[in-house]
């Protein structure tokens, strides 16, 4: 059984640290994309505060499919010309979103969702899924969260 217990006071290093050692221990030896995602989504919910959506969305025929997540039900297929995540995969780049109202061709999943960071998981070149955290805060994201959340990219990237 896992336990892990994030200090809701450490700094953020700190915290996307051991939210990266977790996730190693988590996908350790297993090679289901699915359960790994899973596992991963709920250890985002877990250690990453104020959030009101964590998960994935998975590259499957040229649009984004609905992947494991924890949070309110969400959006299934976001194709790539839409939103913060098909604007993550379409480009291959970190999406940090201050006010998703601003930014062109939002889609509102949870109208609750103010700011948004969508990191893509990229192996050999290939955009094989986003990471996507939604926050009911404004600006509740920085580059400190962007770097936790991009090395987590890179943790699950072989693995999907």
């Amino acid at each position: 059984m896992y336990q892990f217990a994030p200090d809701p006071g450490q700094p953020k290093a700190e915290l996307y640290e051991d939210l990266a050692k977790a996730a190693a221990t988590l996908v350790a030896g297993e090679r289901d994309p699915v359960a790994n995602m899973a596992n991963l989504s709920a250890l985002l919910w877990q250690f990453v505060p104020q959030l009101n959506w964590a998960g994935f969305y998975r590259m499957v025929d040229g649009e984004l499919v609905l992947g494991p997540f924890q949070g309110k039900p969400a959006c299934i297929r976001i194709p790539l010309d839409r939103g913060v995540c098909g604007a993550a995969a379409a480009s291959g780049t970190t999406q940090l979103v201050e006010d998703v109202h601003a930014f062109p061709g939002h889609i509102a999943c949870d109208a609750a969702s103010r700011s948004e960071l969508v990191v893509p998981v990229i192996r050999d070149g290939q955009v094989l899924a986003v990471i996507d955290l939604d926050s009911p805060e404004p600006a509740r994201f920085d580059g400190e969260d962007a770097a936790g959340i991009e090395r987590l990219a890179a943790l699950i990237a072989p693995l999907l």
